[in-house]
């Protein structure tokens, strides 16, 4: 609300443009309609345009498709590049490492990484689909009620209810997740667990975990967004993941403070360039490319 209220007073001054640098967009990740939601994503980006900025400059979108919601240009800078080169400086036998996904959805990104830097690849696999939030006291609830029918039908009607819907009241099963697998050798080698962000940690740990019952010695978590919000530190810290590479695209003095494998990645030489472009009418594609920090 601050930056919007800001990109509003120079848009009420006159301003000729109005530049917002966000390295990371918030509710980026609510991009998606889901059960009849708000896309907050598109929301923000509404609001962002109705206050007056006119150039946006963020890092890593959860979904390059955010872009199309804004209606003024929106420059998705890469930190990969930043990663990688921390990771070729400072992880001793690099060579001998294995990029992982931590879960299917985000292998484009692994493959990303591990073309460019001449890696194999594993994904780790197993985790369980999300249940349809059925429950048979309150199902159908909230909808319309339905029409009044004054004459009794001469025949029982049948209601047949979706199997996915039946549930019993009183079941006493107990519902065990299925055991996460790893595809893809990290026997002796070194896993590196490569995402966009990491928040909440239960899902990366227990991946960490599955990497080191496959026998990887050395693991790694490299993200560029490290939100790690509530306890996520602390859980970290007790882990089998050796260290956790994140950029400064939020403030994470705090959570270094509460784990010590927390390693933070500068890359404000990235947005600087960036605004520095903007503001001279330069292009932009150069910032794209796979290149190192000295540059």
């Amino acid at each position: 609300m601050e930056m919007l209220i800001l990109a509003y007073a120079c848009k009420t001054s006159s301003a000729r443009r109005i530049v917002g640098v966000l390295p990371y967009l918030p509710y980026s990740r609510q991009s998606k309609l889901r059960n009849r939601g708000c896309i907050a994503a598109k929301l923000l980006a509404s609001m962002m345009t109705k206050a007056g900025l006119t150039h946006v400059i963020t890092i890593d979108l959860h979904h390059k498709e955010i872009q199309g919601f804004f209606d003024v240009p929106v420059d998705n800078l890469r930190a990969s590049a930043f990663i990688m080169e921390y990771i070729k400086d400072n992880v001793p036998n690099y060579h001998n490492a294995v990029i992982v996904a931590r879960h299917p959805g985000v292998t484009y990104r692994a493959s990303s990484y591990a073309e460019r830097m001449h890696l194999r690849i594993a994904v780790i696999h197993g985790q369980k689909e999300a249940e349809p939030d059925y429950d048979d006291e309150n199902y159908g609830r909230s909808s319309s009620p339905p029409p009044f029918i004054d004459e009794e039908p001469e025949e029982p009607t049948t209601i047949v209810i979706p199997p996915h819907v039946r549930r019993k009241r009183n079941d006493s099963t107990v519902k065990v997740k299925p055991s996460l697998y790893c595809v893809g050798d990290v026997q002796g080698r070194i896993a590196i667990i490569v995402d966009d962000v990491i928040d909440e940690v239960g899902e990366l740990i227990a991946a960490a975990e599955c990497l080191k019952e496959n026998g990887a010695y050395k693991i790694y978590a490299a993200a560029t967004h490290g939100i790690l919000s509530k306890d996520s530190p602390e859980l970290l810290d007790q882990s089998p993941i050796d260290e956790v590479l994140i950029t400064n695209t939020v403030p994470t003095q705090d959570q270094e403070c509460r784990c010590k494998k927390i390693k933070t990645i500068d890359i404000s030489i990235l947005l600087a360039e960036a605004v520095r472009r903007i503001y001279n009418g330069e292009s932009m594609s150069y910032l794209f490319r796979n290149i190192p920090m000295e540059q």
